[in-house]
């Protein structure tokens, strides 16, 4: 296939929304790289055990899971995505949206372990976030998407509601840590439990400042 052929089809509008998904697709596994595997590096620098060998194995483990399970998610969304539509005329409807997403966790994200939980309860807390009264400026600096329309931009919460939404967070999981600790998430657990309880112990002026004892 020459390369004029090739850059035909590739600025073809017909094959547009089926190029669509093999991008996604990519900059899903390459945004999983990116997003987990310094996270894997400083956890397993923190808190991991074993030699290093044994750590490097954990992070390449992570990020593989992290970057193969996002590209698998916007792939199959997009291609959901792209068969309503098909069925439904050549339109897109508003429950499109949610559909493809719900069937795309189900099958992506729905076996229940550490980086799949770690995805999932980061959704979690950004739609529960979205439901905070928005402020009525936008924030200063904010990418506009060609797909929200041309005068959408994200706002901030509300001042007000924020510091209310954050105080009560941090009251409930500082409460969660000390009387339910086992119902955190181990990552976010064993952070807590770094600046929190290891901070209460040492022996000498090395286990002071330099390590925990």
């Amino acid at each position: 296939m020459s390369l004029a052929l090739l850059n035909e089809i590739i600025s073809n509008p017909v094959y547009h929304d089926y190029l669509a998904v093999l991008k996604g697709a990519r900059n899903g596994f390459v945004y999983g790289v990116k997003v987990r595997f310094p996270h894997a590096l400083v956890m397993s620098i923190l808190f991991g055990r074993g030699d290093w060998q044994s750590r490097i194995r954990v992070i390449y483990r992570a990020t593989k899971q992290h970057a193969f399970n996002l590209a698998k998610f916007v792939s199959l969304y997009k291609s959901i995505l792209l068969l309503q539509k098909k069925l439904n005329g050549g339109k897109e409807r508003d429950t499109d949206t949610f559909i493809a997403g719900l069937i795309g966790g189900y099958f992506v994200f729905g076996e229940r372990n550490a980086v799949n939980e770690q995805i999932v309860l980061y959704v979690v807390s950004r739609v529960v976030a979205s439901f905070i009264p928005r402020a009525g400026t936008p924030y200063n600096s904010s990418p506009q998407s060609a797909l929200s329309g041309p005068g959408t931009k994200p706002l901030p919460p509300d001042s007000r509601y924020f510091t209310v939404f954050a105080a009560v967070s941090w009251g409930a999981v500082m409460w969660l840590f000390r009387h339910r600790g086992e119902t955190i998430q181990p990552g976010m657990f064993n952070s807590m439990k770094y600046l929190y309880r290891d901070s209460d112990s040492w022996k000498d002026l090395k286990t002071l400042f330099w390590h925990n004892t």
